[in-house]
């Protein structure tokens, strides 16, 4: 004769299944990263910017960098651990002598003071979007190119009035 199962017995076991079906359910996938939104992440732009972005990046010689999910408005993230970062909704820059770069009709202010570290604005479109990128992870150059058809929905209003000849001189 088999034992019989009691309710507190069967409670349990009902309790290890829960728990052993959220483990596996969540054991492949990468925590949400995350983000402070930028103050005017919450424009209609942004919302365009947010859905038109790649569900993948390439990254040159390396493995592909997938969509992260973040935590903030008008954010994306790609690379476990994250490599490349976007903003939308930041303060567009004013004149600099950073370089500049147009990119499929999107000029690109890159600041490289903190190389291979390189931060990518858009110059000329409000709001402006901040592109984070690790260029020892994924190649900048590949990263501007895939996300500038995303970011060209905002309407440029100016333009770099000097641009390098190529991304791809710009960073290396």
């Amino acid at each position: 004769m088999e034992p019989a199962v009691t309710p507190a017995r069967r409670r349990r076991l009902t309790t290890a299944l829960i728990a052993l079906g959220i483990v596996l359910a969540t054991a492949g996938c990468s925590p949400v990263v995350p983000m402070d939104a930028a103050a005017d992440a919450e424009s209609a732009d942004c919302a365009a910017v947010s859905v038109r972005l790649p569900d993948m990046l390439a990254s040159g010689s390396s493995a592909e960098q997938a969509e992260r999910e973040t935590n903030a408005q008008g954010t994306g993230a790609w690379g476990s651990p994250a490599s490349v970062l976007l903003r939308c909704g930041v303060t567009p820059p004013g004149p600099t002598t950073d370089r500049c770069v147009s990119v499929d009709g999107v000029d690109w202010v890159i600041d490289e003071s903190d190389a291979p570290r390189f931060r990518f604005t858009t110059y000329g479109r409000t709001p402006a979007v901040e592109v984070l990128v690790d260029n020892e992870v994924v190649s900048g150059t590949t990263v501007i190119a895939e996300l500038s058809p995303a970011v060209s929905i905002i309407p440029a209003t100016g333009e770099c009035t000097t641009t390098g000849a190529s991304i791809e001189d710009a960073i290396g």
